[in-house]
């Protein structure tokens, strides 16, 4: 059963922390993922800011940290967090292995979404005089935007997941609760409670993600 006097501002709280390292890390992980994918396209070997050292540097480290799991990657990442923020337990903390991680898997997504960009589209605005800046940012990055919504939707789902595996380094949120006051004290009835409103936040921003893809593609 649950106790809602003391589950309801738990949940409250809860949610709030989730939400808190989820739209920080989104913010963050976001901007660098879109710097390192527009990177790992420009740079590739034939392409239009060609750069081999750049590129495979780039594809190293996102080969060797993408695999690793996420519960092993906070641990990892733990005195650097220690270092920069001056703590290796809690919310903010969690929030750095968390951006961390969403870099390299943004910056995979978006480097696939704009490799599958059509050449010719690229040919003919290079063939029109278009500097290699603005075919980058007008023409590539413009034809990808649809796609790239629907990768960053999927992104967030990942990233609410990692924000519910930061719970066992008490980072709070929908998975600390889940974990603390439902799992460890056999309340099974928590332990759905936060499941469901995982989904819920995971289905509204499907919807939203969905939505703004369809406006893209239709512009």
């Amino acid at each position: 059963m649950i106790d809602w006097e003391t589950m309801g501002p738990l949940l409250s709280q809860s949610l709030q922390q989730t939400l808190t390292m989820v739209v920080i890390t989104m913010l963050l992980g976001g901007i660098v993922g879109l710097i390192i994918g527009i990177l790992l396209y420009a740079t590739r070997p034939g392409n239009i800011l060609q750069n081999t050292v750049v590129f495979n540097v780039l594809n190293f480290i996102i080969n060797v940290v993408r695999p690793i799991p996420f519960i092993i990657f906070i641990s990892l990442v733990g005195p650097f967090s220690l270092a920069l923020i001056g703590t290796s337990i809690g919310t903010s903390a969690a929030i750095v292995p968390m951006t961390l991680m969403a870099s390299v898997v943004i910056g995979r997504i978006v480097e696939q979404n704009l490799v599958g960009v059509d050449p010719g589209v690229v040919e003919a605005a290079r063939a029109m005089g278009s500097s290699r800046a603005r075919v980058l940012f007008d023409v590539v990055l413009r034809e990808s935007i649809g796609p790239l919504i629907l990768g960053y939707t999927f992104v967030f789902i990942g990233v609410v997941d990692m924000s519910a595996v930061a719970g066992y380094i008490g980072g709070g949120g929908l998975g600390d609760m889940a974990i603390t006051y439902g799992y460890q004290q056999f309340n099974y009835a928590v332990t759905i409670l936060a499941v469901v409103v995982i989904v819920v936040l995971v289905q509204l921003a499907q919807l939203i993600g969905n939505w703004l893809a369809r406006r893209a593609l239709h512009r």
